[in-house]
Order: structure tokens, then C-alpha cells, then sequence
């Protein structure tokens, strides 16, 4: 669940921190089926992503992980970081 503090039930124990952005430095990684419903909507909503569409490869042994991704930033500042699998492939380059 995403929550917004302030908006509906707030957790707050004494456990947040004293200023904004709270998340600072968190960067929370979300699996969906496609991006594209995401962006679309942030873009109506003219909501800025903090990092935009991205196709990011990531090493995984012998082969590469693929994510096309992107990032926003919740109202309290925790970055958001929607992908949807790309698949894999071997590794490119020349460190196979």
C-alpha cells in the first residue's frame, strides 16, 4: 500500500523523520505488466517523473536482465520506481 501521510490513516509512532523529503535516499522497486497506463496518466495529471522512461540492463551471471522503467517521486518523497520485464539476453559488451 502506498499511504500519504496526513491523508487517512497515519502510522506515525514517533518513527518518522523530522523533515522532508521522509524517503530520502529510499528507492522502492515495483513490478507491473506495462508502464505505459503509468506514464500516460502522470502525463495528464502533469505530474513530473523524477527519471523518465528508461531501458536499463542489469547483470544477472552469464546473462542481462532487462526493465523498462522509470521513477517518481511520491507526495512525501520516497522515489518510486514502476518496470515492467524486458526479458534476458547475453551479456553485451566484451566482459562475457
Amino acid at each position: 500500500m502506498i499511504d500519504q501521510i496526513g491523508q487517512g490513516r497515519t502510522f506515525d509512532a514517533g518513527h518518522l523523520p523530522a523533515g522532508y523529503p521522509f524517503g530520502k535516499g529510499l528507492n522502492v522497486q515495483i513490478r507491473v505488466p506495462s508502464i505505459a497506463p503509468l506514464v500516460e496518466a502522470l502525463a495528464r495529471s502533469n505530474y513530473h517523473l523524477f527519471l523518465p522512461v528508461e531501458d536499463k540492463w542489469y547483470r544477472v551471471g552469464a546473462e542481462e536482465s532487462g526493465n523498462r522503467q522509470f521513477v517518481v517521486a511520491d507526495p512525501d518523497g520516497y522515489l518510486l520506481r514502476f518496470f515492467q520485464e524486458l526479458g534476458l539476453r547475453p551479456v553485451q559488451g566484451c566482459f562475457q
